[in-house]
This record gives structure tokens, sequence and C-alpha cells, in this order.
């Protein structure tokens, strides 16, 4: 800053002026003016005072970020002389203000923990910080929170620092990994059933799960895996907490990638989320979202974990099918969003079984795609009180279109012939209210294109039926049954039906002369058969 150092009184009156002046211009001024400290030499002692003085949330929590910030970007502007200083009188200010703010706990963490890993003479920072803090239970709070923003910062960014120097923290990480394990299951002995304890203790295992530096063996054997399959068995659990054991679940799936080498902790997961199945059902009846998208999630990592094993020997060991059918559960929730998150696994899962190609594995999963289908279609249905055309571009309408493409990479375990004769039955023998009939056609217009046209009858019943509807139809019905006629265009484009197609389509366009959806869907299938047809 040119003017020399700023004393404390201005800069608290800009962090005043920054969180409560009227006026958004002073707020804009104080804003550029900090941001112009923060980036001055002056910041490490001007942020170190306003910790020290404690006075308020806005000032500490300013000078916490700045430091943080300076760290990060800046490090480079100390003396190495200085680094033991600093770390200390930060661990001075991280325990001075434990009890002010957690957003204060979280940026300090975040210093201390981007200190470490840029600072090479500290070592064994995890020991030393569990030495000197874990007997104190009041220290716990933010023990625990720079032992979990650790590992997340290894990755960072921010952080101005080569590969072996990540590869040598990672190394000491994991020769402490169990020392933290320890002490997270030490803090929930210590706080009982205190919840803010539980959360923490779940987000720090579910942190050092993601690094991938946990010993699988020990882990298997731990109590504290206990402890996170009971909080997730339990109806009472609040939605915070569920979440974070949750979180912590899905990280260690993640991390046992390869299953064969974490054998023992893989067992442990897969007899633990099986037996999730009977808090799931409780969820749903208690209308229990969140909890129900939680469930999900884990689920889905459950299967996607262990694909491999369920591709090549389903049914046997870790290929338990039970695995797939809770997935299958879970897409038959009402709500299409919980379906969703199912929806890597069956592609992956589809990819696995095209690159096989074995008849035996298709006939044996041809059972789960189909319930699968007919899961996906029901999710489709619009409102049977919608009164326009379906949006695209709605969440709904994007959920429908990530159904389309899932359903044409997935077809070929089912036969894309034997699908769209099945949903075409449905419709045919039955008399369905307009919005089964109209997610019915969106489906079959996923797969018309891969039904071989030649000599098939189910192909021209079908598109005279469509060119048949009456003009009091449903708006959405019409609208999908263009779509797909438009993906049936190898049979149109055979004689006699491209000359009755296209006066159908011109039709359309004259029963709604102001829609201009209608209007562009038809002519844009009506110049693509023209032009086909003159070729």
């Amino acid at each position: 800053m040119d003017g020399g150092k700023p004393s404390l009184a201005l800069v608290y009156q800009a962090v005043q002026a920054l969180y409560h002046d009227p006026d958004p211009a002073g707020k804009e001024r104080a804003s550029l003016w900090l941001g112009e400290l923060q980036r001055s030499m002056y910041a490490w002692e001007i942020s170190d005072q306003l910790l020290q003085l404690k006075q308020d949330v806005e000032s500490c929590y300013f000078a916490a970020q700045t430091m943080k910030m300076k760290i990060q970007t800046s490090f480079y502007e100390l003396p190495a002389e200085t680094h033991i200083a600093l770390r200390d009188s930060l661990l001075s200010h991280i325990k001075n203000l434990k009890d002010l703010s957690p957003v204060i706990i979280t940026q300090l963490a975040l210093a201390i923990s981007d200190l470490a890993l840029q600072m090479a003479s500290w070592k064994g920072c995890v020991q030393t910080l569990i030495e000197k803090y874990s007997n104190d239970v009041s220290s716990l709070i933010f023990l625990v929170e720079i032992l979990t923003v650790l590992p997340e910062e290894v990755h960072s960014r921010s952080l101005r620092i080569g590969a072996n120097r990540r590869t040598e923290i990672i190394e000491d990480l994991a020769y402490y990994s169990n020392d933290v394990v320890t002490l997270l299951m030490s803090c929930v002995e210590k706080t009982g059933s205190d919840e803010k304890m539980l959360i923490k203790a779940f987000r720090c295992l579910g942190s050092w799960f993601n690094l991938g530096v946990l010993d699988s063996n020990f882990m298997a054997n731990n109590q504290l895996l206990v402890v996170l399959f009971q909080v997730l068995q339990q109806n009472d659990t609040s939605t915070n907490l569920h979440e974070a054991a949750s979180d912590s679940v899905c990280s260690a799936l993640c991390a046992i990638e390869n299953v064969n080498s974490n054998m023992p902790l893989a067992m442990q997961l897969f007899q633990g989320v099986l037996m999730l199945e009977t808090a799931y059902h409780m969820a749903v009846a208690r209308e229990d979202l969140d909890k129900v998208l939680n469930y999900c999630r884990i689920f889905t990592e459950l299967c996607e974990t262990f694909l491999e094993t369920i591709a090549r020997s389903p049914g046997r060991g870790m290929g338990d099918l039970r695995t797939v059918e809770l997935l299958l559960i879970c897409a038959g929730h009402p709500q299409y969003e919980v379906a969703e998150i199912t929806f890597n696994f069956w592609y992956r899962l589809g990819e696995h079984l095209y690159k096989a190609n074995d008849p035996v594995l298709h006939e044996i999963f041809r059972p789960y795609i189909q319930r699968l289908l007919h899961g996906l279609a029901r999710h489709c249905q619009l409102d049977p009180d919608h009164e326009s055309i379906p949006e695209d571009t709605s969440d709904f309408g994007e959920f429908r279109m990530r159904v389309s493409d899932l359903v044409k990479d997935i077809i070929f375990l089912v036969g894309s012939k034997e699908c769209f004769y099945q949903l075409y039955s449905t419709l045919k023998e039955g008399n369905p209210p307009w919005e089964v009939t109209e997610a019915v056609l969106f489906i079959m217009a996923s797969i018309a294109k891969n039904v071989d046209p030649e000599n098939n009858r189910t192909l021209t019943e079908v598109l005279e039926q469509l060119v048949q509807l009456p003009d009091t139809v449903h708006i959405a019905v019409r609208y999908t049954s263009i779509e797909l006629v438009g993906e049936m265009s190898e049979v149109v484009d055979r004689n006699p039906w491209f000359f009755i197609v296209l006066p159908y389509l011109q039709r359309v366009i004259n029963t709604k002369p102001g829609d201009s959806e209608f209007a562009s869907v038809c002519i844009r299938l009506f110049a693509r058969h023209v032009w086909r047809a003159v070729r």
C-alpha cells in the first residue's frame, strides 16, 4: 500500500463498513481497500493483531481469511526463520477463538493446514497436533477441523507445491492415519452422543478416505465403522448427521475401488450397506426425501464399487444381485430425483455387458433392465393437469432427455424390437390416461431408430395409429407422437407412407396455426422427409 502500514483502527473501520455500511458504494470502497491490504506485506502483521484483539466475529473472520489467503498465495514472502513463529501464532489463535464462530475455526484450520503442507521443516504435523490437543476435550472441536481439511488441501490448486512434496505429504499422512482414526473414535467416546462431534468425526473420516491413505485392514475392524452404520440404521438420526454418515460411507466405498486388495474392508462395507434396506423403507414411509436420497447414493456407490464383480459373476459372492435389487427399489420411488442418482451405474453396467457380449449374462440381467425401463416410463409421465407440450429445458424435461439417452444405451439387453412391441401393447390393449400414453410414446421414440424396419408389422401399425389420432387428443400426446413419427423416418420414407405422413403433418400445422412449437417440429420433419425422398 502506497501510504504505508494502515492503523488497526482504520482497518477495523473498513471491515465494519464492508459488513454494515447501508450505502452500497461505501461497501464497494471498503471491499476494494481491504482487497488491496490483503495483497500487501502488511496483511501478515495486521491479521495477526486483529486475531489477538478478538474484537468481533467480522474482524476476526476477515483476519483469518486473510491469513489463509496469504499462506496459500504469498507464502514465499516470509523468510524461513519466521515459519515456526507463524505456526505457533496460528495454533494459539485457533485455540483462543474456538468458541467465537465455526467459520473462523474453518478459516484458521485451512491456514494451519496450508502452512503444514508448505512448511517442509514441520515434520509429523499430525502427530504434533494430536499430542498437543487430544487430551483436552475443549480443543477437540478445532483439532478435528484441522485434521479434516488437511487431507482435503493436499491436492489444492491454490498451493504452490511440487509433485515430490505432495508425495512426501501423502506418505506422511498415511503413516499417521491410524492415529487419526483412533483419535476420532476417542472423540466419539469422550463426547458421548454429542451430534456436532459425531458429524465432525464422520466428515473427518470421509476426508481421509477420499485421500486414499487409510489402512483398509485397520478400518475393517474399527469400531468407528460400526458406529457409522448404527447411525444410518436409526430412525431418529437428524438430517445433518445422516448426511455426514452417508458421505463417509460413500467415501469409504470409493476408496476400495480395487476390491481384491481391500477385501476385509470391502466385506464389512458390503454387508453393512445391505443391512440398510429396512432403514430405506422406513425413510420412504416417513416421506423423508433427504434420507431416501442419502440411502440411494450409498446403494449406488456400492453397486459401482462392485460393478465388475456383479457383471462378471452375478449372484455369486459380492456379485450378489441384491445390490441391483436395491437400485430398482430406489428407481420405484415416486420422486424422479431418486431414480436419477442410479443412472451412472446402469450406463456402466450396460457398457460392461456390451463389451462382454455374453448371451448368458445378457439373459441374467434382462429382467432387471425390463423392470428399470418400466420404472423409467412411469417417471417420465407428465402431471395429469399439465396443459402444454413437454418442456425440454425444465428440470423435468432435462431428466426425460437423460432417460432417453440411458434407454438408448441399455436397450440392447432387452431387444429393441421386443421392447417396442411390449410398450405398444400397453397402449393397444388398454385405455390408459393421456399422461401414460404420452410417456410410453416418449420411450418408444427413444428406441424407434434401433428397430429394424424391414417387414416389421408393428412399426407400420404404430405409424398407422399415429396418423389417425383424433384432433381432440391431448396436446402433449400429439407433440410426442410427432416426435415418434420423426424417429420412424426409415418407415415413413417408404411408399406409400411418405404420401400419408406428409399430409398428416400439414394437417397438424393447420389445426394449430398459432403454435410455433408444433409448426417448427412439423416443418422440420416435413423438410427431412422431402429431402430424403428427392435424394
